[in-house]
């Protein structure tokens, strides 16, 4: 359901403008000029205690001397007046402000100070604000431009199907501008200033309900309220509306000091990569991206289903170079069938029927030519984009319904196969290509970059597992204040993670007693069955083997005590200040793959779990992914697939394939036991997690568990 306070702010049936003013340039003026320049049917009010009439439109002294209530106060007053100025206003008599003023939160403690009893105040009627230090907004099919930016004075932008909301105003309006002179087409237009009350996130779930909106394009530089924000991109999936976002700041705040790879490796840049990610938004790196990720999604009836491109060219070297730009974005190059190649070659025998298809020149002097090639390539369905290449010819007049007709024809009998087409069209041409579905670009690498980003976007899982109120663990055993890795293996066990089966031991004999015990299947130890390996068990020292603390490969009891006794007596001579809990006895693991695992509570998303391959693969190459807790198998699925190193996972150099599908299973049962107690335990890593051949499982070696007051 639509938020009816943000739709009485967004669409205002009556506007006051509080501050108003007949003066040219002052911020008072700028929305007055711009609601009745640009046709606004709603009732306007200019409130000025000092004015009768302003721009021909009776003044009021202050909000309290309404007659009727109103969907929309702007506040375009001073700071120290802003709080004075809504006080004035009845309870439920305002729906929604929107504060253009700077010198709140933006200027320290005392503006913070103001910028809550401005706040306080609005709670108390019932009013929505946006901002404060905000540049408003604009709903264009509507004609309200409740903002004082110069930017609409300079020409407005088409009513279109694009929501924009940014949280910086000198972007925003930049934007805007930006939109104007690439034809995008708006729906709303938003900045959110200070976000004392409406955030982006509230924008974006609105938009996302918003009849008018087809396409999100967003700009952040932080976020105060992670569970809002996922709540916000989980709406516009399940309303089929992309998400693109702009997401500046990329730090490292907190991580350097993190004793675990996990948190290490999360900063906060990590962390909105799978937030996004996960929930289907398309982050753009550069401001040009972002424009091209909104122009095609906005411009296409439905983004590629897939990865599949077929690039046809009259150009081989260009094709060349679109060829190298789609391996690097991921896209796949199939091969036209070869009956469609065949049948190239008869017309054209100079060409090239492999993909690029190449029809050289001849394509512009054959006017059928186009068209023909596009229906062989995409007759058996095996492309899920097209990418044409027709260079200067697109500015010649003669040509042109060559071109328009095979647009058109293209739409007609592939409706499912988004084309884009990269030449020198005039921007009248252009517009006319885009009316039909079709991507214009002027540059061929930026038409396959932006192909490459957002293809696949619709195929991409849709099932996301919502954060809602903690879950318990049944039985929990009461939380300790520290965990060796014997508790944390237990409590990994309890949340149904598989886990090697191990012991604490506190002298030789209970080491010994410990090997015969354990008997489980395919991991016997001790005797003749699987050797067993002794670790230190400490809270001082996190490389057991630099200190001697670990002994490999042991049989018999004769072994397990020697190994006893020479990892204590190593420990207690190289570190004679460590605490020892005793010895870990485990079974010796059996061959399979080294894989990472950890959870790293954000101080604003809540847990967040890593995933890679062990050893350097996590220490040198970084190569890990991320997804914020809880999740499904299917996102598991993917974020195994991310990293660099999926390979060695399926099988290298005769190894036997992993066992992918038990390793998404207990990443997602690692999502559910890290959202279920965020607030008890701050981080938790199993490294190594090894993944066993394919039908054998998985199973965690050893973990660490730190308490903590994770993010709620």
């Amino acid at each position: 359901m639509t938020d009816t306070s943000l739709s009485r702010l967004f669409d205002p049936q009556g506007i006051a403008i509080v501050g108003a003013s007949a003066t040219p340039g002052k911020i008072g003026a700028m929305p007055i000029t711009l609601l009745l320049q640009h046709g606004y049917g709603g009732r306007i009010i200019p409130v000025n205690p000092r004015a009768d009439a302003i721009a021909g439109l009776p003044a009021m002294p202050g909000l309290d001397a309404l007659d009727a209530d109103v969907d929309l106060a702007i506040l375009a007053v001073p700071a120290a007046h802003a709080a004075q100025a809504l006080e004035r206003a009845r309870p439920g008599q305002v729906g929604a402000a929107v504060v253009f003023t700077s010198g709140f939160s933006e200027t320290g403690a005392d503006g913070a100070a103001q910028q809550e009893r401005l706040c306080a105040i609005a709670r108390e009627r019932g009013i929505r604000l946006l901002g404060p230090n905000c540049l408003g907004f604009m709903n264009v099919r509507r004609n309200v431009y409740a903002t004082f930016s110069p930017a609409p004075a300079n020409g407005i932008v088409a009513a279109g199907g694009i929501g924009m909301v940014s949280q910086s105003g000198a972007f925003g309006a930049y934007a805007y501008s930006m939109a104007r002179e690439r034809g995008l087409g708006l729906s709303h237009w938003i900045s959110t200033g200070n976000e004392a009350d409406i955030d982006v996130a509230d924008c974006i779930e609105w938009l996302a309900r918003d009849a008018d909106t087809r396409v999100i394009m967003a700009y952040m530089e932080g976020c105060r309220d992670g569970a809002k924000l996922r709540r916000a991109l989980a709406a516009a999936r399940a309303a089929g509306k992309p998400v693109v976002v702009t997401k500046i700041g990329r730090t490292q705040a907190g991580a350097q000091a993190a004793a675990s790879h996990t948190a290490a490796l999360a900063g906060d840049d990590a962390v909105y990569d799978a937030l996004f990610r996960q929930y289907g938004a398309l982050r753009a790196r550069t401001i040009e991206e972002f424009f091209n990720l909104g122009y095609a999604l906005d411009t296409w009836k439905q983004p590629p289903q897939g990865r599949r491109l077929g690039i046809f060219t009259i150009s081989g070297g260009v094709g060349a170079l679109m060829a190298d730009e789609a391996a690097d974005t991921g896209l796949a190059l199939p091969e036209p069938a070869a009956d469609a190649q065949a049948r190239l070659l008869e017309r054209v025998p100079f060409a090239s029927g492999r993909n690029p298809v190449d029809v050289t020149g001849q394509a512009v002097s054959e006017p059928g030519l186009l068209l023909a090639t596009a229906d062989d390539m995409l007759a058996d369905g095996r492309y899920d984009a097209l990418a044409v290449f027709l260079a200067a010819a697109g500015s010649s007049e003669a040509l042109w319904p060559t071109f328009e007709a095979f647009a058109r024809q293209m739409q007609a009998r592939h409706p499912n196969v988004p084309l884009a087409i990269s030449a020198l069209f005039p921007p009248a041409r252009r517009r006319e290509l885009e009316r039909l579905g079709c991507l214009v670009f002027a540059d061929p690498s930026a038409a396959i970059r932006t192909i490459g980003a957002v293809a696949g976007a619709a195929s991409a899982s849709n099932s996301v597992a919502e954060a809602g109120p903690a879950t318990a663990i049944a039985n929990a055993p009461a939380l300790l204040d520290a965990y060796n890795e014997v508790q944390a293996m237990d409590l990994l066990r309890q949340a149904s993670l598989p886990t090697s089966p191990c012991a604490l031991a506190t002298d030789a004999d209970a080491a010994v007693r410990a090997v015969a015990d354990m008997r489980t299947p395919g991991m016997g130890a001790g005797g003749d069955g699987v050797p067993v390996v002794l670790k230190v068990v400490s809270p001082d020292i996190t490389h057991k083997s630099d200190v001697g603390g670990v002994k490999l490969n042991l049989r018999g009891e004769d072994a397990v005590r020697r190994a006893y006794a020479d990892i204590m007596a190593s420990v207690r001579q190289r570190r004679p200040d460590a605490r020892i809990d005793g010895v870990l006895v485990a079974p010796m693991a059996p061959k399979g793959v080294e894989c990472i695992a950890g959870v790293h509570c954000d101080p604003v998303f809540g847990p967040v779990v890593m995933f890679g391959l062990g050893g350097v693969f996590v220490e040198v190459l970084k190569d890990v992914s991320f997804r914020l807790a809880p999740f499904d198998r299917d996102d598991a699925l993917e974020m195994i697939r991310e990293i660099k190193g999926y390979a060695l996972l399926q099988g290298v150099r005769g190894a036997p394939p992993c066992d992918v599908d038990a390793l998404a299973e207990a990443l997602a049962a690692l999502s559910r036991f890290a959202h279920a107690r965020r607030k008890d335990f701050s981080s938790v890593e199993i490294n190594p997690l090894l993944a066993l051949p394919e039908g054998q499982g998985v199973v965690a070696l050893d973990a660490v568990v730190i308490r903590g007051e994770g993010a709620s």
